[in-house]
């Protein structure tokens, strides 16, 4: 509310209101006359007609002043145009979607967006064409499709991009991000690592939206969004939840083979129990911690997977494994399906995710098996 102030008497009300003085300043006087000539009436005006006078003066003030107010009135107003850039960011990071929507003047929203869970797709400056390939398949096509999907089912999904020095590719991309609107900029340069990324990931993600989740997914997985929703929409008993496709494996200490682990003294012979990094899931409390972390109090292994499941185990978190996140074909009730064995995802992602869409089994089954239905 406004607040309304006492108003403040100046120097000059006192010469305009001459009863304020007091009273012997008050009385009006006659010039000096010298005695032998006798005052003429003419000679001085009386009091009442400086009032009557300044009272015609503000009159005519008055009827000037609303003539104006009424011609202003009745010319036509421009409309406001959005502003030119409104981006909502976190440091470096930013959430191109609303962005875009913020200046088209058709959003509105506080300082952390609601939603079920925020879907971070994580891709690079070269995985257009993975991009292309997600949107013509299960990823929303435009800022439309995505807006309707988080209403639909809660999920806000984004592709997680880091940013490059390279001013061509930085073109490219906002050629792309101009287009499609779908992008989350992390603070994170294009050479960081991947665990260092995760965590520019989850801090953006949590600064930004208030979920009750945060999911990372590679762009390379065929994903059905309406199974995952009503993976995370379950009731769960623990408030620090790690949900996954749950893994062991040993740690490779020769430099020359691949997954070479450079931390693999601290780690003994075999990896802790952790989720498979192409899908995975942590719930708000979980991220909210790691959010506010100083980073250089986590440590960092070489790969992202087993740097979050260090992590998780240090907040003694509840590991859930779900074997419906990592299907290697499609069924009446796989999350998403990719090639946990031989890839990190599908091997040919650009024609395996056009595959599976094509097959009704993958994108056309209902959400729940049947007998899940009937049962409910």
């Amino acid at each position: 509310m406004p607040l309304h102030h006492p108003k403040h008497r100046h120097h000059h009300d006192e010469d305009v209101l001459p009863y304020h003085r007091s009273d012997d300043e008050a009385k009006p006087r006659r010039p000096y006359v010298p005695s032998s000539f006798p005052s003429s009436p003419a000679s001085a005006a009386p009091p009442h007609r400086f009032l009557l006078l300044f009272a015609v003066v503000c009159l005519l003030l008055a009827v000037a002043s609303l003539s104006f107010a009424v011609s202003v009135s009745r010319r036509p107003v421009p409309l406001q145009s959005p502003p030119d850039s409104v981006a909502f960011r976190c440091g470096r990071a930013e959430d191109s979607l609303r962005s875009f929507l913020a200046s088209s003047g058709n959003y509105s929203a506080g300082d952390r967006e609601k939603v079920l869970a925020v879907v971070g797709v994580h891709t690079e400056l070269g995985s257009a064409a993975r991009r292309a390939a997600l949107r013509a398949t299960w990823f929303p096509p435009n800022p439309e499709g995505v807006v309707s999907l988080e209403h639909g089912f809660g999920l806000s999904f984004r592709f997680v991009i880091r940013r490059t020095k390279d001013k061509e590719k930085m073109a490219d991309l906002q050629k792309e991000v101009d287009m499609y609107h779908d992008f989350l900029f992390i603070d994170a340069d294009e050479g960081t690592k991947p665990p260092e990324k995760m965590l520019a990931y989850f801090k953006a993600a949590y600064d930004m939206f208030h979920a009750e989740f945060y999911v990372k997914a590679d762009d390379t997985i065929y994903l059905r969004p309406d199974r995952l929703a009503a993976l995370l929409a379950k009731d769960r008993l623990h408030h620090r939840t790690y949900i996954g496709c749950m893994k062991k494996g040993p740690v490779v200490s020769d430099p020359n083979m691949k997954w070479y682990e450079s931390s693999y003294g601290l780690l003994g012979n075999e990896y802790f129990m952790h989720a498979s990094g192409s899908l995975y899931a942590l719930s708000s409390e979980v991220v909210g911690a790691i959010a506010t972390t100083n980073n250089d109090s986590l440590r960092m292994f070489d790969y992202e997977d087993v740097t979050i499941g260090s992590w998780m185990l240090a907040m003694n978190v509840n590991h859930e494994d779900n074997r419906a996140m990592c299907d290697s074909t499609c069924t009446p009730s796989s999350i998403a399906v990719w090639d946990s064995k031989t890839c990190s995802g599908s091997c040919n992602p650009i024609e395996k995710i056009r595959e599976l869409h094509n097959t009704t089994l993958c994108s056309k089954s209902p959400t729940l098996p049947p007998e899940v239905e009937e049962e409910e």
